[in-house]
């Protein structure tokens, strides 16, 4: 059974009682929340994503709610609990479904140090995949959003987890996070497209969440072997251009954008010099979608 099998209103009261348990790719998570937003979105943005089975092992124990004493009444704010423990300051109220996505992201980059993670959009096709690595700014979910509806598979919006060979990427496909002029770029491209709720004032701006392709859902199981490493730049009036980057900039870039090259020690060191080892690596810079889109499909019938 997925989440779209429930009707919403028994999704609610699970989701606000003892908690709905469901799988992201090879993650187990149990949430629970009193807030109607977030048990209306995560029926809207997650509803191929299966249930977990009775008995299953959680990963992530998972709470959006709002804390307690008089701020549950005054500016209404809104908490993340993981296992009763509360690593961040609330927020307000209304961006409690946005809270979810975002903690869920720290969840997974603070605790699967069984893989090299990085801070990237990773995509794929024909069994090759890309990787995005890049800092908020540059375009990266702008990017990640028109390839996945133009036929890619998303395998991540936000975290690259590559294993310790550097020989697959670990697909974890979620609603991709988009903010201020993206989300209308992507909606009049994609009119079929579906979004969560329009977020304002977040420390990131205005935010949106697209939801994945069922298909990328359904194949989040595969593995897909790293084949690019690409850094892309958004800049307005530019030219299309695909460069090449020498593979020390390389390195030094994805080090730069991953959470755990440092906790790894040596490993973290290996694991990376073997992913720039076997990929070839570029510097994007676009303002065209569509030569964007016509540019990465070159790319790979290169390959």
């Amino acid at each position: 059974m997925n989440i779209g099998s429930i009707p919403q209103i028994d999704l609610l009261k699970t989701i606000q009682n003892e908690g709905v348990v469901f799988q992201v790719a090879g993650f187990t998570i149990k949430l629970q929340s009193p807030f109607p937003e977030v048990s209306k979105n995560i029926h809207k943005l997650y509803s191929d994503y299966p249930l977990a089975e009775q008995g299953s092992f959680i990963d992530f124990h998972m709470k959006v709610a709002p804390p307690k004493g008089l701020r549950r009444w005054y500016r209404p704010q809104v908490e993340f609990h993981l296992d009763g423990f509360r690593p961040f300051k609330p927020l307000p109220q209304d961006q409690a479904y946005a809270m979810f996505e975002w903690s869920l992201n720290w969840c997974i980059a603070n605790h699967m140090h069984n893989y090299f993670i990085v801070h990237a959009a990773v995509v794929e096709k024909e069994g090759k995949c890309i990787i995005f690595p890049a800092p908020p700014g540059s375009g990266k979910s702008t990017l990640c959003a028109s390839l996945v509806m133009s036929g890619w598979r998303l395998l991540s919006d936000e975290l690259a987890l590559v294993d310790r060979n550097a020989e697959n990427v670990f697909p974890i496909p979620r609603p991709i996070n988009l903010k201020n002029a993206s989300i209308d770029i992507i909606r009049a491209r994609y009119p079929g497209a579906i979004f969560g709720p329009i977020i304002k004032d977040t420390a990131k701006g205005t935010v949106s969440h697209l939801k994945p392709p069922a298909t990328s859902v359904r194949l989040a199981s595969q593995l897909s072997r790293p084949a690019w490493v690409i850094f892309p730049k958004y800049q307005a009036g530019s030219i299309t251009k695909l460069e090449k980057k020498s593979k020390a900039q390389t390195f030094m870039g994805v080090a730069q954008n991953a959470f755990n090259y440092t906790v790894l020690g040596s490993e973290g060191f290996d694991t990376l010099g073997r992913l720039i080892d076997g990929c070839d690596c570029y510097d994007f810079c676009y303002s065209d979608i569509d030569e964007a889109i016509e540019t990465f499909q070159s790319l790979l019938d290169s390959k």
